[in-house]
């Protein structure tokens, strides 16, 4: 059976459940590590490796299970569809790492399930019950409070800074990302959609960010980038891309990007393993806000 088909739903979602919660633990650490590079290397030229390598890892899974089934190569524009999602996300973080401090940028990361409860309307008719609503409302006034630091004059004033609204409109385009995989998927298994997908982004990078790859001193950089870009590559784009394609294949595009909400608590947690100062304890309450919308959002 293809990872396509789903044979017994319960048992799916409960493992789109799990794989969600992986995705979030391990989104947050390019949060925390890309802002300690942000400024040493151009998004561009970063992202554009990470693709490359991210996609090399999940080819070598691929071939090993069999290779691409040709029927996977019809229509190729979605993969640029999706590669593109992609491309715009991750070059808009790193470029808003810049200035954003990494538990804000997780912040306007928790934004994605409102804009993508409805683009799931748009592309699948996914509908949202009052429930579903309350938990999207709740969750995005924590991430906001997050956002603007707590400080009420800065949130009523809505001052957002530069690199959190950068951020943002890769944000947009990841909660596009979400439904658009259930929606452009015909039958594909799940880790041959996840390689096209990678190798279509990783080329988009590579045309777009050619000047920069050529300009960044590769030798130059210190050990940490390096690190990162392991990281962002393996971790935080083959094997979150593929745990966010497992569940948008098993749950609706709303509960997929619940999870989401997680992100800045864990942020948090790898800010304190990697010595960096705790934000001040009100901001918390923002985190806070965020675990009651992931509740209201999971329960069935």
């Amino acid at each position: 059976m293809s990872d396509g088909a789903i044979a017994n739903p319960a048992a799916e979602a409960r493992r789109g459940h799990i794989a969600m919660l992986a995705f979030s633990a391990l989104v947050a650490g390019s949060f925390s590590l890309g802002g300690q590079i942000a400024n040493e290397i151009a998004p561009t030229a970063l992202n554009a490796i990470r693709f490359v390598i991210a996609a090399a890892a999940i080819w070598a899974v691929v071939r090993v299970r069999g290779g691409v089934p040709g029927f996977a190569w019809a229509a190729p524009w979605r993969y640029l569809i999706l590669g593109g999602f992609f491309a715009v996300y991750f070059v808009t973080m790193f470029e808003g790492l810049k200035t954003a401090p990494p538990v804000s940028a997780a912040a306007v990361f928790t934004l994605t399930p409102v804009m993508s409860a409805g683009f799931g309307w748009l592309m699948l008719r996914q509908g949202v019950n009052p429930r579903i609503v309350a938990a999207l409302g709740l969750g995005a006034v924590g991430a906001l409070w997050v956002i603007f630091r707590a400080d009420w004059a800065a949130f009523t004033a809505f001052e957002v800074g530069r690199g959190e609204a950068i951020f943002f409109w890769g944000c947009v385009a990841h909660a596009a990302y979400t439904p658009a995989v259930r929606w452009l998927n015909r039958g594909e298994p799940v880790l041959v959609f996840t390689f096209l997908t990678l190798s279509a982004c990783a080329g988009i990078l590579l045309v777009y960010g050619a000047g920069e790859i050529r300009a960044t001193d590769w030798l130059g950089l210190r050990p940490l980038v390096w690190v990162t870009l392991i990281y962002v590559a393996l971790i935080a784009s083959s094997t979150t891309v593929f745990l966010v394609q497992y569940a948008s294949m098993r749950l609706p595009s709303a509960k997929v990007m619940a999870y989401t909400y997680l992100t800045p608590s864990w942020v948090l947690l790898w800010e304190l393993a990697l010595g960096q100062p705790v934000p001040p304890a009100m901001v918390l309450v923002g985190v806070v806000l965020s675990f009651g919308a992931v509740a209201l959002l999971l329960k069935e």
